[in-house]
């Protein structure tokens, strides 16, 4: 017998036959004598149809007001499964964040998990009984409901995972697993079966989708073996109810990947702006006036390459934002112009970052040599670079997007089984 958290997310209990189609996978590992908490998002849609309301309501509203109708949806989610699995004569009740309760920061609208106190759930366990919990919510130091931010309830289901000890935390959603690049551009793209935490880190933030950026850190940080499964197949094919060995990606621990490729993946994301800052006085601090007040704008910088003249005396400071944070930059840095004392900025937007993503890299030299040759003989020039440890991130002409990742993901041999 093991413990298992169990993420559905909102395509996954899009309607009623979509949550029958969840409670058939509950019952399975209920049937085979496991623990079960299950954490669900709101129905596909209803997110935004609240939000909606919310902003047409007042544009100004009240966060604490927001947090209360947007935490709705989640709510329903599981009252609607909690019902669905009495009827299939499954022992389960609907858990709300504040109940458990899920203590979260006053942040609200994009609250952080402080605390969860899993005993009651535990004892629950005991009876024999599901816990079927809203995601995306808990309670704040004002006794007010608070939301966690859009994708929260992978958050929500690995810090619970984390706070009963779980065994696994599953993340059913509308893919298979974690693929070595996007199949919609590369077809020959492979399904991991296992991804060390560091690497979906950076698959994460750099632009794939398949999880929540802070859900794989806080996995990470508390070694939460997780699962990425598809929802939408039969919940009794053969292997579905394999305990060590599920269909799917296991997110896990650098030391449980027996053979580490030097390549893992490929990630890319579009809609980037490339910002650069001509002849900038070079002086000790000049690099936190400049980047100081972006970050006070919020405005969310990336890469960052600094060149300085032959004598010294003048910096040229080049960085990326969001195309859509494209002119707020620009307003703050015009703004800064007399303070920071540089010739001119000069702006672009529609660029693509791609990255290069494997653990492998730390002990092999040679990765990013066999990027720059690949892109060079297909014509792709390259605006920028950033590396760490285990990523190359290469920022291109947006229109090269494809070429570039299919490029790289066969030089790579990632296309290979």
């Amino acid at each position: 017998m093991a413990r298992i958290v169990m993420k559905f997310g909102g395509t996954s209990v899009g309607d009623i036959s979509r949550i029958r189609n969840v409670a058939r996978h509950v019952k399975r590992e209920v049937d085979a004598g496991h623990e079960v908490a299950v954490v669900v998002s709101a129905m596909s849609g209803k997110t935004n149809e609240l939000v909606g309301w919310a902003r047409e309501a007042s544009p100004m509203h009240d966060a604490r007001e927001y947090d209360t109708v947007v935490a709705a949806g989640e709510q329903i989610s599981s009252g609607l499964l909690a019902i669905t699995l009495q009827g299939i004569g499954v022992d389960a009740r609907s858990w709300q964040g504040w109940q458990i309760p899920i203590r979260t920061d006053n942040s609200h609208g994009a609250a952080r998990i402080q605390e969860i106190d899993g005993t009651e759930l535990i004892k629950r366990f005991g009876f024999g009984q599901v816990a079927v919990i809203s995601g995306f919510q808990g309670i704040g130091p004002d006794n007010r409901i608070a939301t966690l931010g859009r994708g929260g309830s992978d958050t929500s289901a690995v810090a619970i995972a984390a706070a009963v000890k779980a065994d696994r935390c599953d993340i059913y959603t509308d893919v298979d697993g974690v693929y070595t690049t996007d199949p919609r551009i590369e077809p020959k793209a492979r399904r991991l079966s296992r991804i060390s935490f560091e690497e979906m880190l950076e698959m994460a933030s750099l632009g794939a989708k398949v999880l929540q950026v802070r859900s794989v850190e806080l996995a990470m940080v508390h070694k939460v073996r997780t699962f990425v499964r598809s929802s939408f197949e039969d919940p009794d094919a053969p292997g579905m109810g394999d305990f060590d060995n599920p269909p799917g990606t296991l997110i896990c621990d650098e030391d449980e990947i027996v053979e580490q490729q030097v390549v893992t993946g490929i990630a890319y994301a579009k809609d980037e702006a490339q910002l650069s800052l001509r002849r900038v006085s070079d002086r000790p601090g000049v690099a936190a006036s400049i980047f100081g007040p972006l970050a006070e704008a919020n405005l969310n910088v990336d890469m960052i390459v600094q060149n300085i003249s032959e004598d010294g005396s003048f910096t040229d400071m080049t960085f990326t934002v969001p195309s859509s944070d494209l002119d707020k930059a620009l307003g703050v840095l015009n703004r800064m112009k007399e303070t920071i004392t540089f010739d001119m900025v000069q702006s672009e937007a529609g660029m693509s970052k791609v990255s290069v993503i494997g653990i492998g890299m730390r002990s092999h030299a040679g990765v990013a040599a066999t990027a720059f040759k690949a892109l060079a003989e297909k014509g792709i020039n390259i605006r920028a670079i950033t590396t760490s440890e285990i990523k190359i991130s290469i920022l291109i002409d947006g229109a090269y997007t494809e070429l570039a990742v299919r490029t790289l993901h066969s030089v790579y041999g990632l296309d290979k089984q």
